[in-house]
């Protein structure tokens, strides 16, 4: 008896490891399948993105260069254009937009995808027009007086006006530092002016807007416009000796961005501004940009536990996050409870 369960058991094993074994082979045959099939995939489309990228690289180093010689490449006048004229038209296009839709609630397209429902509906055309005052201000006598010494920074490292363009492989890596440097400088600017005595005489002016708008994002104190509007998106390009064309690109890219989390509209397709709508509405949760160092440093917590942190994602369809996911509903207040509580 104890020999046939001595075979048995040794049957048992060698199935067990047979079935192993083919399991191991399918594994390994799917995998290379797989890879083989992914390898040829990528090295296509590397091939096709390649050969349209040397050509758009090819119109764009003519574009530039044509610029460049269209203004005898007189340095100051190409940075201005550059650092400051091409961001600007960027912001104060992309919210006039967005100012159009909060002064007359139209078009409905993009009205019905505000996070908060009844704030700025409509806004107040007083607070409006303080907001795109302050708004100038900050960007003609705070900014454009910051580029004049940014200006002898890139000239002294040469590369800012040169006649070649950087790759776009390049630029790819110069942004991910510049966004990384924004990180870490915005979040430390913006926790200190959160201090009680900061917040009292400089940055309570910027969270006046408990429901912001996109023109909001640079209304702030001059003090917080230098600290954490300015220098956090300058520092990367004086860092790294960027090109103008880069630096116009990222001041773009930055102000629009940085409208989007104001906007008070969480439209299809853009990033999201549930994260940073949170922080004007709460005050002491989500500091930063990407929200690594909300993580990090737990200023995150009360928002994700939050409706709002289920709709922070990028809209992929039409139908607004408000309605796919709303809030939970508010209790309903018993009165006869009242009445009891009021006569104890």
């Amino acid at each position: 008896m104890k020999r046939d369960s001595g075979y048995s058991t040794m049957a048992e094993q060698q199935k067990q490891e047979e079935k192993l074994w083919d399991a191991m082979k399918i594994t390994a045959y799917v995998l290379g399948t797989g890879l083989l099939i992914f390898t040829a995939f990528v090295n296509s489309v590397s091939w096709y993105v390649q050969n349209i990228w040397d050509n758009l690289g090819h119109f764009w180093q003519t574009t530039w260069l044509k610029f460049y010689y269209l203004f005898e490449g007189k340095e100051w006048t190409i940075f201005l254009l550059g650092a400051a004229l091409v961001p600007g038209l960027a912001f104060w296009c992309f919210n006039g937009i967005l100012m159009v839709a909060d002064v007359t609630g139209k078009p409905t397209f993009i009205t019905r995808y505000r996070i908060q429902p009844g704030k700025n509906d409509p806004v107040d055309t007083k607070k409006l027009r303080q907001a795109i005052y302050t708004a100038l201000c900050n960007q003609f006598f705070i900014s454009l007086p910051m580029f004049v010494p940014m200006f002898y920074v890139m000239k002294w490292w040469g590369n800012t006006f040169s006649k070649e363009l950087p790759t776009f492989h390049w630029f790819l890596v110069e942004l991910s530092i510049f966004t990384l440097i924004e990180e870490i400088l915005f979040y430390y600017t913006h926790r200190l002016v959160h201090l009680p005595l900061l917040y009292k005489h400089i940055h309570k002016k910027h969270h006046e807007w408990t429901a912001p708008i996109g023109v909001v994002s640079i209304y702030a104190h001059p003090v917080e416009h230098i600290l954490s509007n300015t220098l956090p998106v300058m520092t990367g390009p004086m860092i790294m000796g960027s090109h103008i064309v880069s630096i116009a690109a990222w001041f773009s890219l930055a102000l629009v961005t940085t409208s989007i989390s104001h906007c008070g509209y969480h439209l299809p397709f853009l990033p999201s501004p549930e994260f940073h709508d949170f922080h004007h509405l709460k005050f002491n949760q989500c500091y930063g940009v990407l929200g690594v160092l909300d993580y990090l440093h737990e200023t995150d917590t009360v928002f994700r536990q939050t409706k709002a942190y289920e709709r922070h994602r990028v809209l992929l369809s039409l139908t607004p996050l408000s309605e796919s996911i709303p809030e939970a509903p508010k209790r309903a207040v018993d009165p006869a409870a009242c009445g009891s509580w009021r006569a104890q």
